[in-house]
């Protein structure tokens, strides 16, 4: 099996500890994205793959084969770093098939690798330009094409497009799609863009503090985070967090409360915590210029103009709470009425800040609750 398994490892620099105990194994042909903020470790993770950092601790397999001690050369991989590190002295030709003469591979061979990648990349008639004529985004093409001319079972990417503007980083994440689906590597990604992970990702490996916060598909990350951390890293505007009472089936938050319903009421039971905190999404809050049925008060303090929608930001309860509406007439001092959807709350542990779960994680809960006549 063409994958990685990372065992019990750790990576120190002295008595600093950059990576903690990670157990994490990417699967083959997948697309892997390690995600985090600056210094979470997902850099060092990937260069512990490459061969580029030594283990402190643990073990870690490639193809079922452990290669703490085994050298980058021999590790069938191929890597695009951030700043690209072409050769400057270098034509586009001789930076993307130095690589294969060092190998020693066939002449013939590498003019048949050589014209899919220039094709595949777009790089037809830049063959003979250095680096320093080269824009940010062909630059990075050609990186790529000299990874992908190696064919290794093992594509690691570090940031590759954190230089280009925005417009070519959506043409690169394309490129790098169907490169993936053309040869079916295994690719681990690097990355500080929530964007580029959703998009790009089999799954996502959230770091921070050198440890591994969730590991799960786009999807299963946005939609049930599995902590605090991933609640608030994860979307843009952030997740809404507070810090709550629950009793006899209703959230309080300060002075105003809501009533959940009887399968939340019921799973919050079972799960033993007694205190929590709530997270809601600002897309999952429904907004009223008027009074209603279990909606909480607020006021408007700030008006945010996204294009496509408005970002809302109101005080309730003296704690700031965002709303994403399309709606632009909401105005700074209006009293407005709001409901969470209570099928997108979140509701964590304040004490580990781990999620407590969802009602529908229990697949014999809601034939349970109906044997018992709660709803």
């Amino acid at each position: 099996m063409k994958e990685i398994r990372f065992e019990n490892v750790g990576k120190s620099y002295g008595k600093t500890e950059v990576v903690k105990n990670l157990n994490l194994t990417i699967k083959q042909g997948e697309r892997l994205i390690l995600l985090g903020p600056s210094g979470c470790g997902k850099s060092t993770t990937l260069r512990m793959i490459a061969g580029l950092e030594d283990i402190t601790s643990g073990d870690l397999y490639m193809n079922g084969r452990r290669i703490n001690d085994i050298p980058s050369g021999k590790r069938d991989i191929a890597m695009v770093f951030q700043n690209y590190a072409l050769y400057p002295h270098m034509n586009v030709i001789e930076n993307i098939t130095y690589g294969l003469k060092v190998q020693k591979v066939p002449k013939d061979e590498i003019n048949i690798r050589l014209n899919a990648a220039l094709e595949m990349l777009q790089l037809k008639g830049y063959e003979n330009r250095l680096p320093k004529d080269l824009s940010g985004g062909q630059r990075q093409r050609v990186a790529l094409a000299r990874a992908v001319v190696k064919k290794c079972d093992f594509f690691l990417l570090d940031e590759p497009l954190s230089n280009l503007d925005a417009q070519l980083r959506i043409s690169a994440r394309k490129e790098l799609v169907k490169i993936h689906e053309m040869y079916k590597q295994t690719i681990v990604y690097v990355t500080h863009d929530q964007i580029e992970a959703m998009t790009m990702g089999d799954r996502i490996a959230l770091m921070d503090q050198g440890q591994l916060q969730m590991l799960d598909t786009p999807e299963n990350v946005y939609n049930r985070p599995a902590n605090i951390f991933t609640a608030k890293f994860i979307g843009s505007p952030p997740t809404n967090l507070f810090d709550i009472v629950y009793h006899d089936g209703d959230v309080i938050i300060g002075q105003q409360k809501f009533q959940l319903n009887h399968m939340w009421i019921h799973y919050i039971h079972q799960s033993g915590v007694e205190k929590f905190v709530l997270g809601i999404r600002p897309e999952h809050i429904e907004i009223y210029k008027t009074p209603q049925r279990q909606l909480l008060t607020g006021t408007v303090k700030y008006v945010e103009n996204q294009g496509n929608s408005y970002c809302i930001y109101i005080d309730l309860e003296g704690e700031e709470l965002i709303v994403v509406n399309k709606d632009k007439n909401w105005y700074p001092g209006e009293k407005v009425f709001i409901r969470p959807m209570i099928d997108h709350i979140h509701l964590f542990d304040q004490e580990t800040t781990n999620s407590i779960g969802y009602p529908k994680d229990l697949t014999t809960l809601k034939q349970q609750v109906k044997e018992n006549n709660i709803i």
